[in-house]
């Protein structure tokens, strides 16, 4: 899975429209092999980022925990904290 993909579910607060619509990117760039696509394939390219950021409203709006929502700011010091041992 790539990356720069995040978890956008079960955050406080909740995930944006443009956090849905950054992850649909990266995934329908993965997928597509483009990181920009030709003007030939644009269409097609938009198309697809709304239908996965479609699909993944309608996941995250449907899914269900009875775990407390995590902290965005913990979530992102746990991050750098990972990255720090790993890169040093």
């Amino acid at each position: 899975m790539c990356r720069n993909i995040k978890t956008l579910f079960n955050f406080e607060p909740p995930a944006t429209e443009i956090e849905i619509r950054d992850a649909s990117l990266q995934f329908v760039r993965k997928l597509s092999g483009f990181s920009v696509p030709s003007k030939a394939n644009e269409e097609a390219f938009e198309r697809a980022v709304e239908a996965v950021a479609a699909s993944a409203r309608t996941l995250i709006a449907s899914l269900v925990t009875t775990a407390p929502p995590h902290n965005r700011e913990v979530e992102a010091a746990k991050a750098r904290a990972r990255s720090a041992a790993r890169f040093g």
